[in-house]
């Protein structure tokens, strides 16, 4: 939690306590035998505070984000969670550094102005290089870093684009398509400029979006000396927000379990429109909370159990960045990372009740959980690389076994206006939880580690 929260904590603070959730009260121990029950008006009443017109959609490092942390650090703390080791409190902070477009960005090829252009991302400075061709997504067609590439009408934007990435591209121009239409809307509709954890060194990709015949035009100029300048930038300073709680075992050796979400979502456009983000991730969130509480209420563990909500995730997975880089407990100690990623709704591709967890194949995690009475199947969307755009990727990169579980992860509500409440399938929420409480509970106990599989861990 912020100095800021705390200092203007009395209206917060009593709005907090206002808020319909189980306290301490539902943490009592219940008689031996008696299974735990998930409620749907719990579920309802998180994401009626975190989804709804109050916070403004949460926006990445602003205080209505600060205000959801601090909503999750306090239900933590009525669950008996306690802060993790070598904390004092149930929150962590860090300083986001962001790039302000001070006017129109300018994009030349051979010295000739290039009309219509969209910057959909920018980079943290001018980009100059030579024009390079991709005829198709294979990363081992692209020159790596540095060097401009160019998107050809025969490759599909979005696998272009992750391949670029890969390569470490610095300029991705590709045709305006319903694809880049689509993207710029859930982008609301501006240039998402460079963010960075303040003390690391900024690094995007630019991606430039051209009208078909402008960019028909610029792809027989392969070789031709390209630039891309962002007059008048300048820079602004803010702070995300994670929320931590703990929930220690009975064996110190025993390791640890990760659970965890992103509690931010886009905020609210610049028309006005407030982007609730009720599955994209206040629903995440509200799975971490509910089986923070389920778990509480029960005996303890032999593995102690981290439960973390991240800041900023939308601009740039930075508030797992920083946990990763801070971690409060040594990431050796922790045997398993389980995010939850938009479990708003059933994806109509898997069986009823069925969750997808990311990167199912690349370990033994999700078999693990699948032999003790997880709902949960491989991602049936390889092509759309989900491992690597949650909170997760920054764990499995430090060699933690770290998957996301989800539930319709293509959901037409994605990134729009229509992620609300009204537009969640609660029954399904609560199910899905619900039938995740055993299996989390076996993994705290057992003294197994999931583990990579050959060639499954990520790597730089």
């Amino acid at each position: 939690m912020t100095a800021s929260i705390r200092g203007r904590g009395g209206l917060w603070l009593a709005i907090l306590l206002c808020v319909p959730f189980a306290g301490a009260a539902f943490a009592e121990p219940r008689p031996a035998g008696t299974p735990w029950l998930v409620h749907s008006e719990w579920v309802k009443a998180d994401e009626d505070f975190l989804a709804g017109d109050a916070l403004s959609g949460r926006g990445s490092a602003t205080n209505d984000e600060a205000i959801a942390a601090a909503y999750i650090e306090s239900q933590f703390e009525s669950f008996g969670l306690v802060p993790a080791p070598g904390m004092r409190s149930f929150g962590q902070s860090a300083n986001i550094v962001r790039f302000v477009l001070g006017r129109e960005p300018l994009l030349e090829i051979a010295g000739r102005p290039v009309a219509g252009l969209v910057l959909l991302t920018a980079p943290p400075g001018e980009v100059r290089g030579r024009l390079v061709v991709a005829a198709s997504d294979d990363p081992a067609a692209m020159p790596d870093g540095g060097i401009i590439a160019i998107g050809s009408t025969k490759a599909g934007f979005l696998p272009l684009a992750h391949a670029a990435s890969l390569r470490h591209v610095r300029l991705l121009i590709a045709p305006q398509n319903a694809d880049t239409d689509r993207l710029r809307r859930q982008m609301g509709g501006e240039t998402r400029m460079p963010v960075y954890l303040e003390g690391e060194t900024p690094d995007a990709m630019a991606i430039a979006i051209l009208p078909q015949a402008e960019f028909d035009r610029i792809v027989g100029q392969a070789g031709q000396q390209v630039s891309l300048t962002l007059p008048a930038m300048t820079l602004s300073r803010s702070t995300t927000s994670n929320a931590i709680g703990f929930l220690p075992g009975t064996d110190p050796n025993a390791g640890l379990l990760l659970l965890s979400a992103h509690l931010d979502h886009l905020g609210r456009l610049p028309d006005g429109t407030i982007m609730h983000g009720a599955d994209d991730d206040a629903s995440g969130a509200t799975a971490v909370l509910e089986l923070a509480r389920a778990l509480a209420a029960g005996p303890r563990s032999r593995r102690g159990i981290v439960f973390v909500c991240y800041g900023s995730e939308e601009t740039g997975g930075f508030g797992s960045r920083y946990f990763a880089a801070h971690p409060p407990v040594p990431l050796s100690r922790i045997a398993a990372n389980i995010e939850f990623e938009m479990i708003g709704a059933q994806d109509p591709k898997l069986p009823a009740g069925t969750l997808m967890m990311t990167g199912f194949e690349r370990s033994s995690l999700g078999e693990t959980l699948a032999a003790h009475g997880a709902l949960v199947t491989s991602d049936p969307y390889p092509d759309q690389h989900f491992f690597e755009r949650s909170d997760n990727y920054q764990l499995a990169l430090k060699g933690v076994v770290a998957h996301t579980i989800s539930g319709w992860a293509v959901t037409p509500v994605y990134h729009q206006p229509t992620d609300t409440i009204e537009n969640l399938d609660i029954p399904f929420m609560t199910r899905a939880i619900q039938s995740l409480i055993e299996p989390v509970r076996w993994l705290a106990e057992s003294r197994k580690d999931p583990q990579w599989k050959n060639g499954g861990q990520p790597q730089h």
